[in-house]
């Protein structure tokens, strides 16, 4: 098969399917003596897209740490916001946890499972991150890391792994990971769809496409778990496992294999997409929330809805919501003031007097970024990123200036929605409720945030189809 080639959709159904029900009981089996905490690093808040009743902090504090680790459920998250990190900022962040984890797991006598959840379109400071984290943790505590474990499978989202080649969903067809605009992102492109490539790619060399440990789909759907356990036994200095999946029974089957490799005395850190931190958290599946789950009876205020994600399907999707037949308010943030006024400032004041008119009025208030940046033909990848944390600071600063409470809030765009839930609602600790649309979490703030009990949803800038944002909304209003 061309590795260029697009696929059609239906080639995810010409793989033979395991009988599920024998392989949840193996994996229950493999639980029941599982005493690691899974500590998941989530570099933007979209990463708790698959799970529900989990314990989110957004900080790495030795104390916050100990909390997480002393805490009755299977996994936690840390949110890192790192993609929105320069590469020094990344490497001291990345120290930092790794020193406050040891420390935490030696006080508490807690051993954990460390997942780095980055985006299923490869975007991030991969190999960084999880390379700092190894060199830290192996340097801080009694522990050796013998390969890092790769999935960035996302069936929510439709991402698929297969062939070792990376797929996007766009229509009936499966793309490359490398031929799609995700790609060609401005801080974090790159240009190889195979796996193992891709990690040739992105560590310049360091560690080699043919090194790397391939776990296929044709073992997954085997039921292969001698075989793929003793694939993961074979794994040293840490060298690089690509996991295929294109169904949540792949990385079921992978964890029983996973698990008794742990439990062989294998340690291993995950750079992996959602769905893998589910299955290693032991968490069942649950339906979707409705309106009746995150909005009082008698609420009278608007909702807000802010929209800082550029991908292309973002801008489809707020072109959708704009074509609804409720009466929304869309108010446009004009972020080329920056250059031109050399602030946001106005533009902040502007928009929130208009908001909150309306937000009181009961009016759901839709903010959006405008589509064209003129970002100058110069800018290096760290002036982008820089660029893009200003604009967020701003759209942040809308909600921490907000005086009334809003009935819900949504976030479009990562780095947008850890900024609103860090410095514009104040979050310390949340609770994931759990999803409103697949790949869509909802999380319940906390009583130190600025809004206590304000349902907060996350919506990743590349998930969804073009009605779904406006569905979410029409249902909410």
């Amino acid at each position: 098969m061309n590795t260029l080639e697009k696929l059609d959709i239906s080639i995810l159904n010409s793989f033979p399917v395991p009988d599920e029900a024998t392989v949840d009981q193996l994996l229950a089996e493999e639980f029941k003596d599982f005493n690691k905490k899974v500590v998941v690093l989530d570099d933007d808040p979209t990463g708790t897209q698959t799970v529900h009743d989990v314990p989110v902090f957004t900080d790495w504090t030795q104390v916050t740490f100990e909390n997480g680790l002393t805490d009755e459920h299977s996994m936690f998250f840390i949110l890192t916001n790192s993609r929105s990190f320069s590469r020094e900022e990344t490497i001291a962040a990345h120290t930092d946890i790794a020193k406050n984890l040891a420390a935490a797991s030696s006080a508490c006598a807690q051993d954990f499972l460390i997942i780095s959840r980055g985006d299923s379109t490869l975007r991030g400071h991969f190999p960084l991150e999880t390379e700092v984290l190894k060199n830290t943790l192996e340097q801080e505590g009694n522990v050796h890391y013998d390969g890092e474990i790769i999935c960035p499978f996302f069936m929510e989202g439709g991402r698929y792994t297969l062939n070792n080649i990376h797929y996007v969903k766009e229509g009936n067809a499966l793309v490359p990971a490398g031929m799609t605009e995700f790609a060609k992102d401005k801080s974090f492109g790159y240009n190889a769809s195979h796996l193992g490539e891709y990690v040739e790619e992105k560590s310049q060399g360091a560690y080699k496409a043919s090194d790397c440990t391939y776990i296929s789909l044709e073992q997954l759907r085997g039921c292969d778990y001698d075989g793929i356990t003793a694939q993961l036994m074979a794994a040293s200095d840490y060298s690089k496992i690509i996991v295929n999946a294109i169904d949540y029974i792949d990385i079921k089957i992978f964890m029983v294999c996973w698990l008794r490799a742990m439990k062989a005395g294998k340690n291993y850190i995950a750079r992996s997409a959602a769905p893998l931190t589910r299955v290693a958290g032991n968490i069942l599946p649950a339906p979707l929330l409705t309106k009746k789950d995150l909005i009082e009876e008698g609420t009278r205020e608007g909702g807000l809805v802010i929209i800082g994600s550029h991908v292309k399907k973002t801008s489809d999707q707020l072109d959708a919501l704009m074509a609804s037949d409720k009466n929304f308010t869309f108010l446009e943030f004009f972020v080329d003031r920056y250059f031109t006024e050399g602030s946001l400032d106005r533009e902040v004041e502007r928009v929130l007097t208009i908001a909150q008119s309306y937000i009181q009025l009961g009016k759901t208030v839709v903010i959006y970024t405008s589509r064209q940046l003129l970002v100058p033909d110069t800018a290096d990848k760290d002036k982008i990123l820089k660029l893009s944390v200003n604009i967020s600071d701003a759209l942040t600063s809308i909600v921490r200036l907000l005086s009334l409470k809003p009935k819900f809030i949504i976030a479009k765009g990562g780095i947008t929605s850890s900024d609103v839930a860090t410095k514009g609602l104040g979050i310390k600790k949340a609770r994931v409720m759990g999803q409103i649309k697949k790949g869509i979490p909802v999380w319940l703030s906390g009583p130190e945030s600025k809004f206590p009990g304000t349902p907060y949803i996350i919506f990743p800038g590349n998930v969804g189809d073009v009605t779904t944002l406006r569905e979410i909304v029409e249902e909410l209003d």
